[in-house]
């Protein structure tokens, strides 16, 4: 075993995080947390875990549950392809006759990536792969001092073969978890406490006084900008919702009748005619990681019932505010409902 593998291993051991996935070789469960994990974090993620693997405790509960169900369970954690590629690959799993046990098996499955595949393979299986994520990155970019952009192809493949060398064989997936909590809890992204690292007097970064500037990006995403606004049609004590469909953001997901526009849009434009305001909620901002979205939110009662069918399309559902709840909502929409207090 290399010193860097030693120096982590041992850090671990005292500092290292008890996990509820982190309790089982299951692979069934390590898979499910891997997923939450993608772009939730841990102190967030344990709670819809545990949640998660209460309604679906098997694979087989997962890939006989509706795509309703499972959604409604992933209700609030965001990136919801991942829920819908959970369900996919559930399928999948039992299509095979039982979870595979090997590196290729795994990363076939829907959602899996290289990522996802090395940390099963490591943590179920005990396989020799070694897991790089955003905190290994950062580990090793700083450690050895290297600048290659971690966001191109050319990078990501330094960086993987960098840390398949220095993966500790004997014991993958302590060496893992370890480089992974090192990452998260002590080679933090902003302003270290590198005084208390065991790794500061061999650190490349810390010793040319680079900590900051390492990893490097090749570029930034833009944050794009979208206005919604949200027409919530109150029939007695119901209201009209649907299911957004494939190709944007929430895909799956049921909301009221919405209108975007190219900029925030006055009630005059965005409410039909034949309709009475009885409520409005304005000037909501909701941050995504690459869309910061504004929106407003009109509570409307019909004139006519007439106007309903020249309005919304045949796709809308009409349900009680009391079964809300029983259709998975992105965490906008939920914001507006309770607000509303339909929730």
């Amino acid at each position: 075993m290399n010193d860097f593998a030693r120096s982590l291993e041992n850090w671990y051991a005292e500092y290292g995080r008890t996990l509820p996935w982190r309790l089982t070789q299951d692979p069934y469960r390590i898979w499910i947390s891997e997923i939450i994990l993608q772009q939730t974090r841990v102190a967030q993620g344990i709670d819809y875990y545990n949640r998660f693997l209460k309604r679906f405790p098997t694979v087989e509960a997962l890939a006989f549950a509706t795509s309703d169900e499972v959604m409604q369970q992933w209700e609030g954690l965001g990136y919801y392809s991942r829920a819908r590629n959970l369900h996919a690959a559930a399928k999948q799993i039992i299509d095979m006759g039982a979870f595979p046990r090997d590196y290729s098996g795994v990363r076939a499955l829907k959602g899996v990536g290289d990522y996802t595949a090395a940390a099963i393979c490591s943590f179920a299986f005990g396989l020799p792969y070694a897991v790089v994520d955003g905190n290994v990155y950062r580990v090793l970019s700083r450690y050895f001092g290297l600048d290659a952009p971690i966001d191109i192809a050319a990078g990501k493949k330094a960086f993987a073969s960098l840390a398949s060398e220095l993966l500790d064989l004997r014991t993958p997936a302590l060496y893992n978890q370890a480089i992974m909590d090192f990452g998260a809890l002590q080679c933090v992204p902003k302003s270290p406490d590198c005084s208390r690292c065991p790794l500061a007097d061999s650190c490349a970064a810390f010793g040319d006084n680079r900590v900051e500037l390492l990893p490097v990006k090749s570029k930034r995403t833009a944050v794009k900008e979208r206005f919604f606004a949200y027409i919530i049609i109150l029939d007695e004590c119901s209201v009209y919702i649907h299911r957004r469909g494939e190709g944007d953001i929430w895909a799956g997901l049921y909301e009221p009748l919405v209108v975007e526009t190219p900029r925030r849009a006055s009630v005059e434009e965005v409410v039909p005619r034949g309709f009475c305001i009885v409520k409005v909620i304005e000037g909501l901002k909701h941050q995504l990681t690459h869309r910061t979205l504004f929106a407003d939110a009109y509570v409307v009662k019909p004139e006519e019932n007439s106007v309903l069918s020249t309005l919304l399309p045949p796709d809308f559902i009409k349900v009680p505010l009391e079964r809300l709840h029983d259709y998975a909502a992105p965490r906008l929409v939920n914001i507006i409902y309770e607000k509303l207090n339909f929730a």
